[in-house]
């Protein structure tokens, strides 16, 4: 994505941020987006801002090379991190990143990612902080889940927030590319949220929101005596189905 796209990038993550902020997925500080501007700077939601009511000023343009060799250190103090995460500011002045955006500056180095979105909402947490995690990650239950967040989503064990979070992602999303031979759309972090990526706001807003109705769904089919999934072969089907992917191609998914 060429440098003279930042003013469009920055507009496309606040209508994100604040459509994800404004659907209650997050409150207070919870949650952010990112977004690559190009191969060497992305800009991503600082600490402490709210999704609801983000601004441009709120968007911290970050060097991708001052966070992804932190990814390979060991024992980087919580000091150490602070100075790291201002250190990566394109803009001494800007705002201080996210503390979650190691993760961000990871993610949008995988193919056909350029956008990053990681919200809280209760009808997903319900689940990842139940025992049915990975009932719900790994099986789908009606077509358009299959179609706007793939046949099977990565469900990632509860780690510390932050630099550890961002080690353990990209171990479990490499591990998952070599089982499927692709990265996951949607990602399920125990006791925490979700994350979904993609090549445009689009996507990322599409497997969103398809990723809480999936969970309504869920937990509403649990209640009524458990959740029956879809058969396999018939999730494979529509993953395969040219008429699908056609679909997505319209969506931009």
């Amino acid at each position: 994505m060429p440098q003279q796209d930042a003013v469009f990038v920055e507009a496309r993550l606040v209508e994100l941020s604040r459509e994800f902020g404004q659907a209650r997925w997050t409150i207070l500080g919870e949650g952010n987006t990112s977004g690559r501007i190009d191969q060497h700077v992305f800009a991503v939601k600082s600490s402490g801002s709210s999704l609801m009511t983000l601004s441009e000023v709120e968007l911290t343009h970050c060097y991708f090379d001052k966070l992804l060799p932190i990814l390979d250190r060991e024992n980087v103090s919580e000091a150490e991190i602070e100075d790291i995460l201002r250190d990566a500011r394109v803009r001494p002045t800007a705002l201080k990143p996210s503390v979650e955006t190691f993760f961000h500056a990871y993610l949008l180095t995988l193919p056909r990612v350029n956008y990053v979105g990681h919200t809280h909402p209760i009808p997903v947490n319900q689940i990842l902080c139940s025992g049915h995690g990975s009932s719900f990650a790994e099986s789908r239950r009606f077509p358009d889940e299959v179609v706007c967040c793939g046949p099977t989503s990565l469900l990632i064990p509860y780690e510390d927030p932050g630099l550890a979070l961002a080690r353990r992602i990209r171990r479990e999303v490499q591990d998952f590319e070599l089982r499927h031979g692709k990265p996951p759309k949607v990602i399920l972090l125990e006791n925490h949220g979700v994350i979904t990526i993609g090549q445009s706001v689009d996507a990322v807003r599409v497997a969103m929101s398809m990723t809480v109705k999936a969970a309504e769904i869920f937990v509403g089919a649990q209640a009524l005596g458990g959740s029956v999934p879809m058969p396999q072969e018939e999730v494979t089907r529509i993953e395969n189905r040219l008429d699908e992917e056609y679909r997505r191609k319209m969506l931009q998914i």
